[in-house]
């Protein structure tokens, strides 16, 4: 939720969280709109400054540590004006990270504050975020279909009254399973929603905003239920409000690019630190001959493979991790890349931090990029990126007549979805990027789906094409029609949908971004606003 904040004229910081590496904000002053980066709430070094119409609003730079000289800057004159506000953004990525041979873990936050799920019962479907498997303050409740399946409510501390309702008539069948998702940020923003739908019916902003790990489930007031977590196995509740613990961080990925001789050691933890549990993969082990899963520092080691010079000093080497209800893959490559190693039952704890290491006479570079889960559904229905292991063919279904298909390299798969023209038929497609799925453009000739993103069109050679029926229609503004196809996601978790509009003679498709009032199209390099536009639909 955006904030506004007055700053005096004493060069002075005031400090707030971030939750992903991406900030934009807005500002109103006639010169020197300072902002720092910082690891706590304090001016400490490392710090990171970024002056933006500086030296009588003409220029702005970057300085590090508080140290000159700067270490870039750019003329920027009247960057800045005191009538008006004017937008910017900045963002940050973890590109490298070095470590030193002495099997030190660096820790890195991993989050997925998501969990779908599916729920048989009549009425009084609750759920529970808490701190622990317990039931303890602080603690957030959702009861869906209560009232006799009237009403859905979000309670907090189990405290009247509640904090926002809904009429949800029928919204629960004892007959049949209905899909559910709950997600939880890091500013305390609560929402909840129908598999399928972009749009939450529940939706409350926690002042306190709790580190919440754990999923409660129960059914009570008359009604006994049947769940399905994540795509786990299916969970009885009785009728008796007595709350069934699970994980709530179970499933996650993460694409780790390491460059050295030997020992990649990598580490998934529920805490900053090597106290158990803990899961460990060790890639390139034993003088780069072995690969290893290794649970809780116990021996023998779980799974044990050959795989001979697998890392090198002389080039980064990529490889996709996975972790999902407590089946742990590593990939070489990407998501659809060659299984290197894999074992079940190894990570049965909310993974919360991934950290790394190097050792044994072995120091390395590396490149972190988590991704959101490979498989289940992400709301608002976007399917899953690469595709679902349970459906034929690679297909992942969005809903309707609709599916969307994995592809690469410039691959235009059967029924693809014509989107435009540029000298040659476009295809609707999107791909992953900057942590969210972004809807865009492909471009066989070009070999590559474009995404517009942070300003420039951002080519991606991994995508997914959609294929089926659809139409379009005329769109402006964030007036998003009922049956508009949810087709992705920023990295705050904003449904995205598919738009297309007129540029310089072509007919580009690109993201629709409710917020923003507008869609995006990538085109000569840059991101390109319009604010009248068409919008598929189904």
């Amino acid at each position: 939720m955006p904030i506004e904040v007055d700053t005096e004229d004493k060069l002075e910081y005031r400090f707030y969280p971030v939750t992903n590496r991406l900030v934009n904000f807005k500002i109103r002053a006639p010169n020197d709109a300072h902002l720092a980066l910082t690891t706590g709430p304090a001016e400490s070094d490392p710090m990171i400054e970024v002056f933006i119409g500086g030296w009588k609003n003409t220029k702005s730079v970057i300085r590090k540590n508080r140290t000159k000289p700067d270490v870039v800057e750019a003329d920027t004159p009247d960057v800045l004006n005191a009538g008006e506000f004017r937008g910017f953004w900045i963002r940050w990525t973890m590109d490298e990270v070095d470590t030193e041979d002495k099997l030190e873990y660096r820790f890195y936050p991993v989050t997925n504050r998501l969990v779908n799920f599916k729920i048989r019962a009549p009425n009084d479907a609750h759920l529970a975020l808490t701190t622990g498997p317990a039931e303890s303050d602080p603690m957030i409740e959702v009861f869906i279909g209560g009232w006799k399946n009237t009403k859905s409510v979000i309670r907090k501390n189990r405290t009247k009254p509640d904090v926002v309702e809904a009429d949800t008539p029928d919204v629960l069948n004892a007959g049949e399973f209905r899909g559910f998702w709950i997600r939880w940020t890091m500013d305390g923003i609560i929402t909840v929603g129908r598999e399928g739908e972009a749009a939450a019916f529940l939706s409350w902003q926690d002042p306190d905003n709790c580190p919440f790990n754990y999923v409660g489930v129960c059914t009570g007031w008359g009604a006994s239920g049947s769940w399905i977590i994540e795509g786990g196995p299916e969970m009885k509740t009785p009728d008796n409000l007595k709350y069934n613990f699970v994980p709530a961080l179970e499933h996650g990925s993460a694409t780790v690019e390491f460059r050295g001789p030997s020992n990649c050691h990598i580490g998934l933890m529920s805490m900053n630190n090597e106290k158990l549990p803990l899961t460990e993969i060790i890639l390139g082990g034993w003088n780069n001959t072995a690969s290893v899963i290794r649970v809780n520092r116990e021996t023998p080691d779980r799974v044990r493979v050959d795989t001979p010079n697998i890392v090198s000093s002389a080039h980064f080497t990529t490889f996709f991790i996975e972790w999902r209800n407590g089946y742990l893959s590593v990939r070489q490559g990407g998501p659809r890349g060659a299984l290197i190693i894999e074992a079940q039952e190894s990570v049965r704890f909310p993974v919360r931090f991934l950290a790394v290491r190097t050792g044994w006479g072995a120091t390395g570079k590396w490149r972190i990029h988590f991704d959101a889960p490979t498989t289940g559904k992400i709301p608002p229905q976007i399917g899953s990126f690469p595709p679902r292991r349970d459906t034929p063919g690679g297909l992942v279904s969005s809903g309707g007549s609709a599916c969307w298909v994995p592809a690469s390299g410039g691959q235009v798969p059967d029924g693809a979805v014509p989107g435009g023209h540029d000298g040659e038929q476009l295809y609707v497609a999107r791909a992953r990027y900057g942590g969210g799925l972004i809807p865009g453009k492909l471009v066989p000739s070009h070999g590559v789906c474009y995404v517009p993103w942070g300003g420039g069109e951002n080519s991606v050679t991994e995508y997914e094409v959609l294929c089926g029926g659809g139409s379009w229609v005329p769109g402006t503004g964030d007036a998003i029609p009922p049956n508009a196809l949810p087709a992705g996601e920023t990295e705050e978790g904003e449904p995205l949908f598919i738009g297309r509009a007129n540029h310089e003679g072509t007919i580009t498709v690109g993201k629709v971004q409710p917020s923003h009032g507008c869609v995006y199209i990538p085109y000569g390099g840059e991101e390109l606003r319009y604010d009248q536009y068409e919008i598929f639909v189904q």
